[in-house]
């Protein structure tokens, strides 16, 4: 099978996310390439959740809606994806609580008592999971070898029992089918919230700061889970606004620092922004995107924050937004926001969504372009130290606490050079303009990087417009139908002369989001572009190939 896709599902509180990745890492030992999503409610307990697991022999960043295996741990499994199944696809299922009703002709079944070998193992019951894996192994022809290595380094405890139970399943059942390995390396599997971390880690981040909210809570998770080996400070505040006026002060101390949130924590957050766009302190926030209004779908993905993160906060100010759309992309553009930050002294927003941050990728370290330390610029000492001293590119030199031959006085009021209060109009425009003027040399600066990325079949006259997560779907689509894929990867500064050029030849542009109300297609109006049509998705699902498929080819008539 050179593609096949995989759905385990039972209730939440079942251990499902474990064992889609747990399947997902026996599959890229074999050389496969991987693409991993997850689907769940809310709720610690009770509810249905879900993982899909895609499997192929080159990389892949999408979801098929079709599925060749269905493990089922309950009945709402069967229920609820039935109609996934493919002709001859394999359903593997709990027979002492699963009912086989309402299934297609030509649908393989296999059905082990997984509940009553536990009970004689007298194992927990979230070990079904280990059996069920067991039984997959066995009916798809992996050797048994490749889940026991697995194992060994995802169960650190009670290893043998989950190896036990394992070998139970493996023993209840025979080899259906064959499941080939592939004659390449494997990748390691990341999340995007792990990209971001490293990427954060790779640009010299020294603090993070963050209140969890789903779905950038990984984030804090796997930071504070190493802070120890990059001698890094996590910090978990009481609120939000916490976290912002808490990084502020740190970036003052001239500390490179992140802090991560969702639309509903940023919301709390935008007086500090504005803050940090006055006295021009550095910080990168993570936006991790999902629906709203308010609480909205807490554990399910949108990409509804890009005019909000565009315009948040009172003033007139310069900001560096950014939305990677694969492990890889997030990985360096973490890195460079830190750097955006340090050296233009901003805010910088890495817009990510639930699908990018949760879901799991192959990553690829050597397709990365070099990232290069961003030192800022430092006062050189040959004048009385001016914190906001007006210069050609509106960045000041920087001194820091508690240097004794400088005062360094930041300030959320208007000021003059010094940082002293001011409401003088020649000083205020003056300052204004300061600010203002980094956006421009900014924009110059990242015309050396590739902030527009194209895909597909580059001279076709038809282009999917695609940002974020989205891209993974579309650059599939575009491969399959000889279309081509225009991403920004940069949102703000609009990159106009890159998305121009990668316009050249396209007489049909079709956007593709994840809302309600086409933010990039307003965005870009902003800069004298069109679309000329729109699929929009906003039931927090993402886009599975073959809907995508059938709603590109009703527009692109």
């Amino acid at each position: 099978m050179d593609d096949f896709s995989l759905l385990i599902g039972g209730k939440a509180g079942f251990g499902i996310d474990k064992s889609g990745a747990v399947i997902g890492r026996i599959l890229n030992q074999l050389g496969r390439r991987v693409y991993i999503s997850r689907d769940y409610p809310s709720i610690i307990r009770g509810g249905h959740t879900f993982s899909i697991i895609r499997s192929s022999q080159t990389r892949i960043a999408a979801q098929s809606n079709k599925m060749d295996f269905i493990l089922a741990l309950n009945q709402e499994v069967l229920d609820y994806h039935k109609e996934r199944l493919k002709d001859g696809a394999v359903i593997i299922y709990d027979s002492d609580a699963v009912k086989l009703e309402g299934v297609g002709e030509g649908i393989r079944t296999i059905g082990v008592a997984l509940t009553r070998i536990i009970k004689e193992e007298n194992a927990p019951e979230i070990m079904r999971n280990s059996c069920v894996i067991g039984v997959f192994i066995r009916v798809s022809g992996i050797k048994w070898e490749a889940l026991e290595s697995v194992f060994k380094k995802e169960f650190t405890k009670e290893t043998d029992l989950n190896l036990k139970v394992a070998s139970r399943g493996y023993a209840a059942t025979k080899e259906l089918l064959k499941i080939e390995p592939a004659s390449q390396e494997p990748l390691p599997l990341l999340s995007g919230n792990q990209a971001v971390s490293l990427g954060l880690l790779k640009g010299g981040l020294d603090t993070f700061i963050a209140y969890p909210m789903t779905p950038t809570s990984p984030i804090l998770h796997f930071l504070a889970a190493n802070a120890a080996d990059f001698g890094l400070k996590v910090i978990h505040p009481e609120s939000e606004i916490g976290v912002i006026l808490m990084a502020l002060g740190f970036s003052y101390t001239g500390e490179s620092v992140a802090v991560g949130t969702s639309g509903g924590g940023f919301c709390l957050m935008t007086e500090g922004l504005s803050f940090a766009g006055m006295s021009e302190l550095p910080v990168v926030i993570i936006v991790g995107q999902r629906p709203g209004p308010s609480t909205g779908l807490p554990t399910y993905s949108a990409q509804t924050e890009l005019h909000f993160v565009l315009n948040a906060g009172q003033g007139e100010f310069t900001r560096f937004i950014v939305a990677p759309g694969d492990a890889e992309e997030a990985y360096f553009w973490s890195a460079e926001a830190l750097n955006i930050s340090r050296k233009y002294q901003l805010a910088s927003v890495i817009l990510t969504d639930k699908n990018l941050g949760e879901d799991i990728f192959n990553f690829d370290i050597n397709s990365i372009p070099e990232i290069k330390a961003g030192a800022p610029l430092v006062w050189d000492r040959k004048a009385p130290y001016k914190r906001y001293l007006d210069t050609e590119n509106g960045v000041s030199p920087l001194a820091f606490i508690p240097d004794k031959d400088a005062v360094i006085k930041v300030n959320s009021y208007e000021h003059d050079a010094y940082g002293i209060t001011t409401e003088d109009p020649q000083q205020v425009v003056l300052m204004q303009n300061k600010r203002l003027r980094k956006e421009r040399y900014l924009q110059e600066e990242l015309e050396n990087s590739e902030t527009v990325k194209i895909y597909g079949k580059s001279n076709s006259g038809v282009s999917l417009l695609c940002w974020g997560s989205n891209k993974g779907v579309c650059v599939e689509l575009a491969e399959k139908l000889g279309l081509k894929v225009i991403q920004p990867l940069v949102l703000w500064p609009f990159p106009i002369k890159q998305f121009q050029e990668a316009l050249r030849g396209v007489n049909k542009l079709i956007s593709v989001e994840c809302n309600a109300t086409g933010q990039l297609a307003r965005l870009i109006k902003m800069s004298g572009f069109n679309v000329d049509e729109q699929i929009l998705k906003y039931d927090g699902r993402p886009f599975s190939l073959e809907e995508l498929e059938e709603r590109v080819k009703g527009v692109k008539q």
